[in-house]
């Protein structure tokens, strides 16, 4: 009876481990338990991964070309802008040559009156600070413009007290072919070689005599600093050129290239 007993419980036993068993193979199947089906379940997972990856990689790719081209365009308007602005800076001040040609012609043809205005002119020259070197003064002349002068009141006399004592002169006539090529760029106005450069092959086909470059936009101003020539180098060539009877042509090119506006001059007999 004992015996029956201890059978019975075991083939219970028995009976609730296949059950066990069982579950467990429902709840986590055979292909889970194969360790090669396993690593290729793994494979496609890490597969996928590195998909998303790469998907991930070719979106900041993207990204990034959106951005340069974004980038590219608004340097494309900007350049357009600047090209804009300079168009009407160019438009504005397009019969500066005329214009220089006419001031230059009556301070020729009346030295004497130029002279009063060059005196009177005296009132706009002003002192102010070096800010590079507090113990001296610069002097300039402020009108419309502001410009570093050398001397300051002192060349102004002289050049009046020269033209009071001189005579008329003859106009100068305009001529396109002793122009001084503009520069393409900006840097090219500050390179002396440009300019030197430009007048060698002028002097090759053309009689070209004295030339120099002025950036003052104003003809006006222009053509007063112009006589009274207060440079540190080579004071008064600029006034010889002007005033000199034996010319009878000039050459005049301006323009504004990028912020700076730059005008070449030269004279010929």
């Amino acid at each position: 009876m004992g015996c029956q007993c201890a059978n019975k419980e075991e083939e219970s036993k028995s009976e609730l481990l296949r059950k066990e068993q069982n579950l467990e193979n429902e709840e986590f199947p055979e292909a889970f338990n194969n360790s090669n089906h396993r690593d290729g379940i793994f494979d496609l997972a890490n597969q996928e991964m590195e998909n998303q990856a790469e998907i991930g990689g070719e979106n900041n790719e993207k990204e990034a070309e959106q951005e340069q081209d974004q980038e590219q365009r608004q340097n494309n308007n900007n350049d357009n802008d600047n090209e804009k602005i300079n168009e009407e800076k160019n438009t504005k001040y397009s019969e500066y040559p005329e214009k220089m040609l006419s001031l230059i012609n009556k301070i020729r043809e009346d030295p004497v009156s130029y002279a009063d205005v060059i005196e009177e002119s005296i009132q706009n020259i002003i002192e102010e600070q070096d800010k590079d070197d507090e113990t001296k003064t610069r002097i300039i002349y402020k009108k419309k413009v502001k410009v570093a002068l050398n001397r300051g009141e002192p060349a102004f006399r002289e050049a009046a007290e020269e033209l009071r004592n001189m005579y008329s002169l003859p106009p100068l006539e305009l001529k396109n072919d002793i122009c001084v090529p503009l520069p393409e760029e900006e840097d090219e106005i500050k390179d002396s070689s440009y300019l030197r450069e430009q007048v060698k092959i002028l002097r090759a086909t053309t009689n070209i005599d004295v030339f120099f470059k002025d950036l003052i936009k104003v003809p006006e101003v222009s053509a007063l600093l112009m006589i009274v020539d207060d440079s540190g180098k080579n004071p008064g060539k600029k006034r010889q050129a002007v005033l000199n009877k034996e010319f009878k042509y000039i050459g005049i090119s301006s323009k504004f290239i990028g912020r700076t506006f730059i005008a070449y001059f030269a004279f010929s007999k």
